[in-house]
């Protein structure tokens, strides 16, 4: 016999939200609910990652070799000049947190991509016209000691236009591509792990742009016609990604999305004292066949205490009108144990961000004492050689979608082939195997500096290639194809479906905390080394010990892998209750 609250229960279940199904389905431009099995979602996305191509290449254009610019034109020693860097690609790799809560919250992610995008273009217009007009330029005769103090307002004020821009599209555009691929459809859902995969295709082509051809220009012919190159590109895929909008599917906003999870955690605290149900379907939930609030998640068992925010007192007035600051679904506590879940494996992540800080700063900087020379009249910027990253992991994407994932989906019977964190922690073991080969090509380096420019007391670059860079530089690329399209993809897909824009912002700030962490770790390093007889950096890179940093960060890595591992064994992931969706078949 059922009893009262069953009856309530029941009664609320069946009369709950029925208008609300509408905003966590994908709409189009008018607001209608496109076709499940839309043939247009690669279309659609073609338009949103032309723009995160021309995103990228004037990112890595300018990041990596930002740190030339301040140290030639702006006569920075390499301590402040790696420190600034660092700080620019933090505040840069941060803003999305910001970005991302207001994409999801109350902008949208079309709108945020294209406020965003003009911020962005204003940012790299002002940093043309500092290299352009003459009383904005670093100085009015061929040499100076130090810059216009003009000219390096303008020039940071640019740059972090550049950083708000950023903060606006990474977090939006990435996420609203993935929303034109449906989760419920199994096709799509498929089209999607892909999706990711391509997207850092797209990525890694602007970034070998970026540090090849941006590069040479900046350093052959002049920043300002670098700058005035990427402002047009950018200019361009504006209109591109503007001229897609009718194929486009959107996912309306729903105010903030912090809210219930602050009303899961009061909830609970409120009911901590009651008897936890032997049965979890006696805590609250709608019920599947209602189409209430999008996707519903199955309980877990992880932090139980949390559940206590679902469970149904007597004296509950469970309508559509309930306290939600009383009462809150099953869905809400395992997105709230969703958010918790993340912290460690956020935090964990945080020794690869610092490791691929490395990259636009440190090796940079050696790269440009090593010959630099292809041919006997063709010498590569020294930023080039993070292009060798960027083409380990483009081999790397392209191995794992073309071939390791059917194969292991045939061999496991699992639809990724490996699961997201397995992929992320290939990564994490990449990363120690990287910073150790650099610290080891860096006591090769220093060795030939010892040779030849101080015994034999020669001037100018050294005789050794700068190819001796490539290994460390190839290992890490191949790294980020596991560690960071992993991680993309899983605060992508780990996230509440309404924090998506969010779920990227987390990404991102991984590597953002990494170049502050690195930062701060440099301040540090440099602070306990000096006062042990000499610093590990000095204002010339030769008279730094680069290679005990990198043995540092290489230990470091390997103890936060270990403690990664056994996170990763005991975590649980988001587990969906799925609607079938039925289709014709023509997928």
């Amino acid at each position: 016999m059922e009893t009262e609250m069953e009856k309530k229960r029941r009664g609320a279940q069946g009369e709950n939200n029925e208008e609300k199904w509408v905003h966590d389905l994908s709409v189009d431009h008018k607001g209608r609910v496109p076709l499940r099995a839309s043939t247009g979602v690669w279309k659609a996305a073609f338009f949103i990652i032309t723009i995160e191509f021309s995103e990228r290449l004037t990112y890595f254009g300018l990041a990596t070799n930002l740190i030339s610019y301040l140290t030639k034109l702006m006569h920075q020693d390499l301590k402040t000049a790696a420190k600034n860097v660092n700080y620019w690609t933090g505040v840069t790799t941060l803003m999305p947190l910001l970005g991302g809560f207001l994409a999801d919250a109350y902008t949208g992610r079309f709108n945020m991509v294209m406020f965003s995008s003009l911020i962005y273009l204003m940012g790299l217009s002002l940093l043309t016209m500092s290299n352009f007009i003459p009383s904005l330029k670093p100085c009015n005769k061929m040499m100076c000691l130090r810059p216009r103090k003009i000219h390096e307002v303008v020039f940071f004020l640019a740059l972090y236009c550049i950083s708000v821009g950023t903060g606006g599209i990474k977090p939006s555009l990435e996420s609203f591509g993935a929303d034109q691929f449906d989760d419920d459809h199994s096709g799509e859902r498929k089209k999607k792990m892909s999706y990711f995969n391509w997207w850092n295709f797209a990525l890694c082509c602007g970034l070998v742009l970026g540090v090849t051809v941006i590069a040479y220009v900046e350093d052959n012919v002049g920043w300002g016609v670098a700058n005035l190159i990427l402002a047009i590109a950018m200019a361009i895929t504006i209109v591109t990604f503007y001229l897609g909008k009718p194929w486009y599917r959107y996912r309306l906003s729903k105010g903030s999305t912090l809210t219930p999870l602050l009303q899961v955690l009061v909830a609970a605290i409120r009911k901590r004292n009651l008897p936890a149900p032997s049965d979890p379907a006696l805590l609250y939930e709608v019920p599947i066949t209602h189409k209430s609030q999008g996707r519903l998640l199955c309980h877990t068992s992880s932090l139980r205490f949390l559940d206590q925010a679902a469970i149904i007192e007597e004296k509950d007035n469970i309508s559509i009108e309930q306290n939600p600051w009383r009462l809150t679904t099953v869905t809400k506590v395992e997105e709230t144990k969703l958010i918790l879940n993340m912290i460690p494996i956020w935090l964990t992540s945080l020794t690869f961000g610092i490791c691929v800080a490395q990259g636009p700063t440190f090796f940079v900087k050696q790269a440009a004492t090593l010959n630099l020379k292809v041919t006997d009249n063709f010498k590569i910027p020294p930023a080039s050689i993070i292009a060798l990253g960027a083409a380990g992991m483009l081999v790397s994407v392209t191995i794992y979608e073309k071939i390791l994932v059917p194969t292991l989906r045939k061999v496991r019977g699992n639809e990724r082939g490996i699961n997201i964190l397995q992929r992320i922690g290939i990564g994490l073991a990449l990363s120690v195997l990287a910073m150790s080969v650099a610290a080891l090509v860096e006591m090769k380096r220093l060795k030939a500096v010892d040779n030849e420019l101080i015994r034999k007391g020669k001037t100018g670059p050294l005789s050794l290639s700068v190819f001796w860079l490539a290994p460390q530089t190839i290992i890490l690329g191949i790294g980020d194809g596991f560690a960071l399209v992993g991680l993309q993809e899983y605060f992508y897909d780990q996230v509440p479906d309404s924090m998506r824009s969010l779920g990227i912002a987390f990404y991102l700030s991984v590597l953002g905390a990494g170049s502050f962490l690195s930062s701060f770790l440099i301040t540090v390093v440099d602070h306990v080394t000096e006062k042990g007889g000499r610093s590990w950096f000095a204002k010339d890179v030769n008279s730094c010990r680069l290679d005990n940093f990198y043995w540092l960060l290489a230990a470091m890595s390997g103890l936060n892998l270990c403690i990664y591992v056994v996170l990763a064994m005991k975590y649980t992931y988001k587990n969906v209750q799925r609607r079938v969706i039925v289709t014709d078949g023509s997928d």
